[in-house]
């Protein structure tokens, strides 16, 4: 018997294409902007949102016949905050010149708009199981987006990986000729990633038809 039902599946796996939060919802541009120039700090921002959305999804979920109406986007907030100081902390421990780059924009977590919108769309109105599966498929939606975009910056931008050369050693002249890879500085600006998620979005469209809005 499948671990999971066909509903459940889609769950998770609506959100990594056909319902995508950042390319078809249009939720946490902020943070693809911000902190993809580089992959490893896309790839922990990804980690991290997965953390928080999923879990904070679960607690949301088993709080929902007790939150009062009136005050339920102020536990939300709570409990996000909670987990971002989670977080911060592990990051701080274990990855502490990492969390110097990342620094507010972990904390930023708290404001994204598709942990919200989870709590508020799903969280709120389903069981603890599959507000889990849905936390887990839309943050890995929004993880996917991320690292695609730091992959793409990092290596155009700056020539290389998780800090390791993969195009070779910035350009250097020798006499009438140079050698190596002349980095793209374009790529590392705010700008370069409003570009790339823009042909990411134009590549869905295209081989999905069914995304396109009629006018």
């Amino acid at each position: 018997m499948a671990l999971l039902s066909k509903k459940d599946a889609n769950l998770i796996l609506d959100p990594l294409a056909d319902n995508n939060p950042i390319t078809i919802q249009v939720l946490g541009i902020c943070s693809a902007l911000a902190i993809t120039a580089e992959l490893k700090a896309s790839v922990v921002m990804a980690i991290s949102v997965l953390f928080v959305l999923a879990m904070g999804n679960v607690v949301i979920s088993l709080m929902r016949n007790i939150i009062p109406s009136k005050i339920r986007i102020i536990v939300q907030l709570i409990v996000v905050a909670a987990l971002v100081i989670i977080v911060d902390q592990v990051l701080k421990a274990y990855a502490y010149e990492l969390s110097k780059t990342l620094s507010v924009f972990v904390g930023l977590i708290i404001t994204n708009c598709i942990i919200m919108g989870r709590f508020e769309a799903f969280a709120l109105a389903n069981g603890p199981w599959k507000s889990f599966l849905d936390g887990i498929g839309n943050s890995l939606g929004y993880g996917i987006i991320l690292i695609i975009v730091g992959f793409f910056r990092e290596l155009l931008g700056s020539g290389t990986l998780f800090g390791f050369p993969v195009l070779g050693n910035p350009i250097t002249k020798t006499g009438l000729y140079a050698t190596g890879y002349e980095n793209n500085g374009f790529m590392i600006i705010p700008p370069a990633a409003l570009i790339v998620v823009g042909i990411i979005i134009w590549i869905q469209r295209s081989r999905n038809r069914a995304l396109i809005e009629d006018n």
